[in-house]
């Protein structure tokens, strides 16, 4: 395994931390007047604008990507960024900003098993154990949420959202061998951003008849979530493996529940914590037991789950 050199951790830690606050930011736009389309739209057309203007400063190179590489950065931007910021945003108008992180934290679950399908690991007994474990997380969350055995709408919006970013974790990696982390970031918001002008009609209507509170706050998650955060977060995985940096992920559902909590007075149930512990333990148990267990009958395979 890569191990982690001091930037990449800093790095990690503060897109961690912005991520975090982002469940209860788009709660409160939700709540202050912006509809899930528009506020998605507002976003990124400010990521996209700030991006603009980084590529045009003077020390900024971009490079155009080969057509090849064009296919994987458009389909990495749209499962990516598009997929996920549709389920998640969506999803957080019948789910609480607890919830909703609680559910995001458990995408390292479906990144070991897209890792196994696409990158053709394998696991011990005890990694398949681990796996289990967070389902059982998973649906604990659900049941917590109060939509009893089933999954809601709103549950499995969130679940897609999680599988959508584990999906643009493995994917977007081997481009870092050609692009720079600024570059990417560039490239996956603004093809990430088109799908989502198709909100266009009636968003001056929802910025003026929003609060004060919404309108700042969706600035906030332009800035913040959407193109400070994505690019630290880049930086760091250009920086070291997606496996190494990846349990710095795991304090994100901690940070989304104590933001939620302070800023907007909501709390997941103790089941739906309970569950999210229980997914996350999972996931532990994967990534260091059953990888320990692979490794020793491969040394040479470095782990590349999430």
């Amino acid at each position: 395994m890569v191990p982690l050199n001091s930037k990449a951790i800093i790095l990690a830690l503060i897109t961690v931390l912005i991520w975090g606050s982002t469940f209860a930011a788009i709660s409160v736009s939700l709540q202050g007047g912006y509809s899930a389309g528009h506020l998605i739209l507002v976003r990124f057309l400010i990521a996209s604008i700030i991006f603009l203007i980084i590529a045009f400063l003077p020390n900024i190179k971009f490079r155009l990507p080969t057509k090849r590489d064009l296919l994987r950065i458009t389909f990495v931007a749209l499962v990516g960024i598009s997929g996920y910021h549709l389920c998640v945003t969506f999803g957080q108008e019948t789910v609480s900003a607890g919830t909703a992180g609680l559910i995001i934290g458990t995408s390292p679950i479906f990144t070991t098993l897209f890792a196994i399908w696409i990158l053709k690991e394998r696991l011990g007994t005890i990694g398949w154990m681990g796996l289990g474990f967070g389902f059982i997380g998973i649906l604990l969350i659900s049941i917590g949420s109060g939509d009893g055995l089933g999954f809601s709408p709103g549950v499995v919006l969130i679940l897609m959202a999680a599988i959508a970013t584990s999906l643009f974790f493995v994917y977007q990696k081997p481009l870092f061998e050609k692009y720079s982390a600024i570059e990417l970031t560039a490239y996956f918001t603004w093809i990430g951003t088109i799908p989502f002008l198709y909100f266009v009609p009636g968003l001056f209507n929802d910025i003026q008849t929003a609060t004060l509170e919404a309108n700042l706050t969706a600035i906030f998650i332009g800035i913040f979530p959407t193109s400070i955060a994505y690019l630290t977060w880049s930086i760091a995985l250009s920086l070291a493996s997606a496996s190494s940096i990846s349990s710095i992920l795991y304090i994100e559902p901690v940070i989304a529940i104590i933001v939620a909590w302070v800023w907007i007075n909501d709390l997941p149930s103790m089941l739906s914590i309970l569950g999210g512990v229980i997914a996350i333990t999972g996931v532990l148990i994967v990534n260091y037991f059953g990888k320990k267990q692979r490794l020793l009958k491969n040394p040479q395979i470095e782990p590349s789950t999430k």
